[in-house]
């Protein structure tokens, strides 16, 4: 009986320190529940405290039954719920998400999201969710962010020494939680066994941390990865004719990282058929910009499409520039090459300034040059550019420039025309 106060007693503190609908709710069902002998139901509980609607609660009780495919049903029924033969448990936890702040929105977001986070254990989850709030300052909204990509982590292992660890590794609480939305698994791993030394072989084969960083924001698996696996793809970016030394390195390993061999395979043979180019010159454009492997054959089809029938470019010259197939081709290709165009028609652009040198200006150096101090002479081009770099293309495999250039009138030569 003392044992069972001193777990309760925290509980009803950390729900009566800061009320909230939800928690009431629990309660009264917690009540209603006990005084009935009707079995407990945790789709009609997700509607009673957690407020969620009935069909969003049926999904979510069925997803809570589906998380273990490998288990039999009667199994996973006994490992996942035994503490779920009544409310109390879910009410335990539903007063300590209340107490560290979420509102029932909040709250019912989480649940939805990670329903067997109703039957961890409240001894287990207390001290870690406290820790947010308490040791890493992390405010009601980033609580409620973690939560939702986090709570599998929260209810398995102590992320407090793993949280510790990846805010000084990426720099922030903020760059972390957006890495985790494409990688909920980081903080279930074992930061001594896994990642220091899968960040160890990364910077022996010339990765700075801070390249490991970078890398790892674009894909943090590559960190949870066994070292072995991580060796395999380091030799397997090598083997794309990137060298260590160069700065694609890093990138040449996040390609290898998301598409398998098979795939880098079929790509270079598109490459090579649909530029007529031999596999030595394939493999020179690729080592240079490898991150165009894992694009689609469908976009990059309509990029080599626009780049010779619009831009006038031959398959080789495209061969030898392969970072224009990199480039997005609705918001930086087609756009520049309406401006471009347009200055040309009116006498404002050199005959000398080529396309491909439009395209590799940086965005706010080529506003300044190109269209900001151009608004005098072409009223309107500011505008258009602006709409037309947010991507307004369509997705077809035929190209026409954007209609918001058509509306320029060029000396009798218009900015758009058609194949």
């Amino acid at each position: 009986m003392l044992l069972l106060r001193r777990h309760l007693l925290p509980l009803h503190r950390a729900a009566s320190s800061l009320p909230s609908p939800i928690y009431h709710r629990a309660w009264l069902l917690s009540t209603s529940t006990s005084a009935s002998t009707a079995p407990f139901s945790l789709e009609d509980y997700l509607v009673a405290a957690c407020g969620l609607p009935p069909a969003q609660a049926r999904k979510t009780a069925k997803k809570a039954f589906d998380e273990s495919s490998k288990r039999s049903q009667k199994a996973f029924e006994e490992l996942c719920w035994s503490r779920l033969k009544s409310a109390s448990n879910p009410d335990a936890v539903l007063a300590l998400l209340s107490g560290v702040g979420l509102s029932s929105a909040d709250i019912a977001a989480v649940v939805a999201r990670d329903p067997l986070l109703l039957r961890a254990s409240p001894k287990n989850i207390a001290p870690r969710l406290l820790a947010l709030r308490d040791r890493f300052g992390l405010s009601t909204p980033q609580i409620a962010r973690f939560l939702l990509v986090g709570s599998r982590a929260l209810r398995s292992c102590d992320v407090g020494p793993r949280l510790e660890f990846f805010i000084s590794f990426f720099g922030s609480i903020e760059q972390l939680l957006t890495i985790m939305k494409n990688s909920e698994s980081i903080l279930q791993v074992d930061v001594e066994r896994i990642i220091n030394p899968n960040i160890a072989l990364l910077r022996e084969w010339g990765l700075s941390v801070r390249d490991i960083a970078q890398l790892c924001s674009r894909n943090a698996r590559l960190l949870t990865f066994s070292p072995e696996r991580v060796k395999e793809l380091l030799l397997r970016a090598e083997g794309l004719g990137v060298p260590r030394s160069s700065r694609m390195f890093k990138y040449a390993v996040v390609v290898v990282a998301d598409i398998s061999k098979e795939k880098v395979a079929l790509m270079l043979k598109f490459l090579k058929s649909t530029l007529g180019c031999s596999e030595s010159e394939v493999a020179i454009a690729v080592s240079k910009i490898p991150t165009i492997l894992p694009l689609s054959e469908e976009l990059l089809l309509r990029k080599i499409h626009f780049l010779i029938k619009e831009a006038g470019m031959e398959p080789q010259y495209i061969v030898e520039r392969p970072v224009l197939l990199a480039h997005s081709l609705e918001k930086r290709l087609v756009p520049r090459h309406c401006v471009m165009k347009v200055l040309q028609a009116k006498g404002l652009l050199s005959s000398k300034m080529g396309f491909y040198s439009l395209v590799q200006i940086a965005e706010k150096t080529f506003k300044l040059k190109y269209i900001d101090c151009h608004k005098e002479s072409v009223p309107g081009l500011a505008d258009a550019y602006a709409t037309g770099s947010t991507g307004v293309v369509p997705s077809g495999i035929k190209f026409e420039h954007l209609k918001m250039f058509q509306s320029f009138s060029l000396d009798g030569v218009s900015a758009t025309h058609s194949h």
